[in-house]
């Protein structure tokens, strides 16, 4: 029997706030600081203690919900989740359950088949817990406790399972951190553990709409171990079907060494987290006036602008994703278009998602701490295009304005880069580097005609590079017509 994966997401967001969602602690890296430097009574559990909402968090998880167009509730309800694990101090997690922030949004994605709109079935806020460090040596094994993270404020959006391929997945999680990104509420950092995702996957046979047994995978932060858990775990539920077996319901990990999911634990059905309100919070009430003031800050988002940039500028979709991909780019792209509408649109992306954003990918740096600003990136390519330098020397400038932050036109001048569009000096280029291999001349005549290249390169060396190289191909293509004439005769 053919199946299909039937696949909703849930994706845990770190919000970028300075304290924990209910008390007063500092939100510190938890990767590099210093284990329970950022630790309260609050945070650790301690009995007697009361937690207090951080406002900051509320507002950014509203942006969120805002973004994704869910319907907001005037008045939400944090809840009380009970499980134990040695990282969550107080026996249980303060969520939403019953009544959450936000429900009923959606996102769309673009596909080889189109543009779907994933159903979000709602976004709530919760606190994050503990990290465990499991350690092993001189035969012993224990775990260390760090509850820096215990508290930190943490948005869950859940989706419906309205995704069936891989890309689909993928194109999913990838607006989704868009978003978050062009928010300024989450930095997008899987890496750190900033945005984890647990996907839950079930198979059906295709043509039905019936909902098989479902298997949630813990904790992926990347898009790697997403991508190679769902192929994993499509493969071992299928193999179970057609063998007659029944697919338990589930909690899995994923072993990235043996690139297999690993059984954690039978899961919970929701009651099983006795869920109550939790009776040390009121009803988070979120008023009117403060949503439009929320909207009226808003940015505009990455699948609106990819959609303007393809309209107003004529990009195709390819390019205008790779531009909008960064808040930060897509703003150095419209300066430099603003500083100069002449430029065209293409010329200007070319140039940003090539030679620049290979400098930034080797030096490790965003484009907002670059130290080109868009008003020399205009210089540079109005230089190129009056022909005062040619492209290879373009690209050598751009590498020097990455380095140093000088101008086009001062780098040009202090290192004598103008390019030579003298004819008489061209000419006399020319002469000498078909005087000086005849041989390579013969066989040109002969019929090997991708000399022509090689002679261009000689050339162009012996400019140094700063040759005007449309001239250059037209000399060259005079003077070895001549040549021809002469063995002619």
């Amino acid at each position: 029997m053919e199946y299909e994966p039937v696949i909703g997401l849930e994706v845990h967001a770190e919000l970028q706030t300075n304290t924990k969602m209910f008390c007063s602690c500092e939100v510190v890296d938890s990767t590099h600081a210093t284990p329970n430097v950022a630790v309260c009574p609050v945070c650790s559990g301690m009995p007697g203690v009361l937690p207090v909402v951080n406002q900051r968090a509320v507002e950014f998880a509203l942006r969120v919900a805002i973004a994704l167009e869910c319907e907001i509730s005037p008045s939400s309800i944090f809840a009380r989740k009970n499980y134990f694990y040695p990282d969550l101090p107080k026996g249980y997690q303060i969520s939403q359950y019953e009544q959450p922030l936000a429900r009923n949004g959606r996102l769309p994605i673009i596909t080889s088949d189109g543009r779907r709109d994933i159903r979000v079935r709602r976004v709530h806020i919760e606190e994050d817990t503990g990290k465990l460090t499991h350690v092993h040596q001189e035969g012993e094994a224990y775990s260390l406790v760090d509850l820096n993270r215990a508290g930190v404020p943490l948005l869950e959006i859940v989706s419906e399972p309205d995704l069936h391929s891989i890309e689909e997945v993928r194109n999913y999680v990838y607006g989704l951190r868009n978003i978050l990104r062009y928010l300024q509420v989450n930095s997008g950092d899987m890496e750190k553990g900033l945005i984890r995702i647990e996907p839950n996957i079930s198979l059906r046979p295709i043509g039905t709409d019936e909902l098989g047994t479902r298997v949630e995978i813990k904790n992926l932060n990347s898009f790697r171990a997403l991508e190679r858990s769902l192929i994993y775990e499509t493969e071992r539920q299928r193999d179970t079907l057609n063998a007659g077996k029944q697919v338990i319901q589930e909690t899995v990990g994923w072993d990235e060494g043996s690139q297999v999911t690993v059984p954690q634990r039978v899961k919970e059905a929701e009651d099983d987290y006795r869920y109550f309100p939790e009776p040390d919070l009121p009803p988070l009430v979120v008023t009117a006036d403060w949503i439009d003031a929320i909207k009226e800050g808003m940015p505009e988002l990455p699948h609106t602008k990819n959609q303007r940039f393809q309209d107003e500028y004529g990009l195709n979709a390819y390019d205008a994703g790779v531009l909008v991909s960064e808040r930060a780019s897509a703003y150095f792209f419209e300066e430099v278009m603003h500083l100069a509408p002449d430029i065209h649109p293409k010329q200007v992306t070319n140039w940003i998602s090539g030679e620049f954003f290979s400098l930034l990918n080797q030096a490790g740096t965003r484009i907002e701490d670059s130290l080109i600003s868009p008003k020399d990136f205009v210089q540079l390519i109005q230089l190129l295009n009056r022909g005062e330098i040619n492209n290879l020397t373009a690209k050598a400038v751009l590498s020097e304005m990455f380095e140093t932050g000088n101008s086009p036109e001062i780098i040009v001048r202090e290192k004598g880069l103008a390019q030579i569009s003298d004819t008489g000096i061209l000419e006399d280029y020319v002469k000498r580097v078909l005087d000086e291999n005849p041989t390579e001349v013969q066989a040109y005549l002969g019929g090997k005609g991708t000399l022509f290249h090689w002679f261009l390169g000689q050339v162009m060396d012996m400019a140094e590079g700063k040759a005007n190289p449309q001239l250059v191909r037209q000399e060259l293509k005079r003077q070895l017509t001549a040549h021809s004439g002469s063995n002619n005769d």
